[in-house]
């Protein structure tokens, strides 16, 4: 994991959290206990504060910063996909932001509503509980059913389970140059 004091602030890390070798964590950063920060993840507490809560995953290639003097929070068992942008907005409790979606300064997502992959919360929108929302900009296009927050609970936990597992477990897998996998050889 690579974590950066800037300007006498260091990140806190909650125990059992998982952050990937390859993850950057800047500064004025609060992470909680057993979540999941993916390879590829910025997380800038440069000029701004960033405060995840527990058990949530950002997972690979997300970024979230803030503005100066201000606050980005991502509530408890939130799960933010592959690729997101969370920019000063607050994430509240058990909300699933889809893949390649971004929420724009000052957005509220609430407790357990649903961004679609690759929808745009805009500046100062606000997302009631339980809505499913898709599009650009975001539109509601449903609720969250009991099903959905039951099969989604379980996935959650499956990322705070792997934040437990992926320090013990996880190996680099050294090759030298006279070695060459399968593939490595029928392109030959």
């Amino acid at each position: 994991m690579v974590l950066y004091r800037f300007e006498g602030k260091e990140p806190k890390i909650g125990e059992g959290t998982y952050v990937s070798q390859s993850a950057e964590v800047i500064g004025d950063i609060t992470i909680g206990k057993q979540c999941y920060i993916g390879p590829g993840a910025k997380i800038r507490g440069d000029y701004g504060s960033i405060l995840i809560g527990n058990k949530t995953s950002i997972e690979e290639n997300c970024v979230l910063h803030a503005r100066p003097s201000e606050t980005c929070k991502v509530g408890n068992m939130v799960t933010v996909g592959h690729g997101s942008i969370l920019h000063n907005c607050t994430v509240k409790d058990y909300a699933v932001i889809g893949m390649g979606a971004i929420v724009s300064d000052y957005a509220v997502v609430g407790v357990w509503s649903v961004i679609g992959e690759g929808c745009v919360v805009k500046n100062k929108q606000v997302i009631a509980d339980r809505k499913i929302v898709v599009g650009v900009p975001a539109k509601i296009v449903g609720e969250v059913s009991r099903d959905y927050q039951k099969l989604w609970t379980s996935y959650k936990n499956l990322y705070a389970e792997l934040a437990l597992r992926y320090p013990e477990k996880l190996e680099i897998v050294k090759r030298n140059k006279t070695q060459l996998n399968i593939s490595d050889r029928k392109s030959r």
